[in-house]
């Protein structure tokens, strides 16, 4: 298989799928070996009830927020916030509370895109009280080096395995995911070994099932999920693109979203892939809607990914039946991933790189940060 991906120019993005398993617990270890420097940084933050925490990050980095952000506010008892960069960057007055201490937690692989560092800028001149955690897979990236020395900050680097070489971020999302709710005692430390058999036993059915997939050629997928799982749908259809270099057309929906427009997308050449969450209430609006796409026979494929019973043409993950929608989402997000590879190849793409021709880059380059000046900075308290 190694021979196959190398010739088809697919070697990093399929090792970098394959190898979450085994580096998900480096992750944990790192976490675990800097507990006492995290506790120290995030303990008195976190005591503060007035502490909002936004979670930022660009493109796939945005999504890792959003995933966790609806675990993070229960379990934190905070408000909790996922804002993009490239929204702070562009709209800073927008979703900044000038008085409102804030702690900025930044997801980047490479630490090198424009709006990571401008974010990080501009928040600080922007906010009265401003604190930094950044997490990223990238010792020598503009962000991790600007700030580990700045006295309000704490940064978090990822084993350089994480640092994905291929177009698309692979382990880096899962990575990053993990290493954030490990660091808020999101995810419990032992709870891993588990996450990583699991993804582990999953992805050769995984694999053959999105072989089996792509062999059809779909033209159009449509991924759904509710809530944190939303987030991750998007960024399962952005994974679709990137690949295949928008050959195939995909869309991430809430579940109950769907209906309200995005459903007409749905033809004999739609794949839908649905993440069925494991709180009870939740699931059963997500069961809902699939018996209801499957009814109608509209599509072209229905799969839902999840743990237990979820109907016809089903993926299920293997002892995942109490897991969090969090947990869940690191091994859902290994299918879309090999689905996203398997397509690519399927078009005669070049995963590592499938697009030659620049028009999007591993690192995002061309973005020109106009300046915020201060006498603009007009950030309201809200």
């Amino acid at each position: 298989m190694k021979q196959t991906f190398q010739t088809t120019g697919g070697e990093w993005t399929a090792r970098e799928i394959a190898q979450q398993p085994s580096v998900w617990p480096e992750v944990a270890a790192l976490v675990a070996g800097a507990r006492p420097r995290l506790d120290s940084f995030l303990t008195p933050l976190l005591a503060n009830p007035r502490l909002r925490v936004v979670l930022t990050g660009a493109g796939t980095s945005s999504y890792i927020g959003a995933c966790l952000a609806p675990l993070l506010a229960q379990h934190l008892g905070r408000r909790v916030d996922a804002v993009a960069t490239t929204d702070l960057v562009s709209g800073p007055h927008l979703y900044l509370q000038r008085d409102v201490p804030t702690l900025l937690i930044s997801f980047a692989r490479s630490g090198g895109s424009p709006e990571s560092v401008a974010a990080v800028d501009i928040a600080q001149r922007a906010l009265e009280e401003l604190h930094h955690f950044v997490i990223t897979c990238n010792a020598d990236g503009a962000l991790a080096r600007q700030m580990a020395h700045a006295a309000n900050s704490c940064v978090l680097v990822l084993p350089e395995s994480t640092h994905d070489r291929g177009f698309a971020m692979t382990s880096s999302f899962t990575s990053m995911v993990l290493a954030a709710a490990l660091s808020c005692r999101a995810i419990a430390h032992e709870r891993v070994a588990l996450l990583a058999r699991a993804c582990a036993t999953a992805l050769p059915p995984v694999y053959a099932l999105a072989g089996e997939l792509a062999a059809r050629k779909f033209e159009r997928a449509a991924f759904l999920g509710s809530n944190g799982l939303q987030a991750l749908a998007a960024e399962a259809a952005l994974k679709m693109l990137e690949l295949t270099d928008g050959r195939t057309l995909a869309m991430g929906q809430s579940v109950l979203g769907f209906r309200h427009g995005p459903k007409t997308m749905i033809d004999a050449r739609t794949l839908v892939v649905a993440f069925v969450s494991n709180d009870p209430y939740t699931r059963r609006y997500d069961l809902d809607l699939l018996e209801e796409l499957r009814r109608e026979a509209r599509a072209g494929a229905i799969v839902a990914v999840g743990a237990g019973d979820m109907g016809a043409t089903q993926f299920v993950l293997s002892g995942m039946e109490r897991a969090t929608d969090l947990e869940l989402a690191l091994i859902d997000v290994v299918f879309a991933q090999s689905l996203a590879l398997r397509q690519s190849l399927q078009f005669g793409l070049t995963p590592d790189n499938p697009n030659p021709s620049g028009v999007v880059s591993r690192v995002v380059k061309g973005v020109t940060i106009h300046p915020w000046p201060e006498d603009q900075a007009d950030v309201p308290g809200r």
